[in-house]
C-alpha cells in the first residue's frame, strides 16, 4: 500500500471508533440526572454548598492564609 493510502485508512479508523466511542457514552449516559438525598448531602459535605460567597470587604486580595 502506499503512504496516501494508509494514512487515508488510519483516518478512516480512527473516525470510526471515535464515532462509536460517541454513541455508547451517549447510549449510557443515565436518563435523569437529579441526585437522591442521600447523594445530595453527601456532595454538600464534601463539595461544601452551592450557597454564593461573601463579598470581599475593603478591597482585599483572596489569597489564603499561610
Amino acid at each position: 500500500m502506499s503512504r496516501p493510502v494508509l494514512v487515508m485508512v488510519l483516518v478512516m479508523v480512527a473516525a470510526a471508533a471515535s464515532a462509536t466511542t460517541f454513541y455508547f457514552v451517549q447510549a449510557n449516559a443515565p436518563a435523569s440526572p437529579e441526585m437522591s438525598e442521600e447523594q445530595r448531602i453527601t456532595r454538600e459535605k464534601f463539595f461544601g454548598t452551592s450557597k454564593e460567597l461573601p463579598p470581599i470587604e475593603k478591597s482585599q486580595e483572596m489569597r489564603p492564609r499561610w
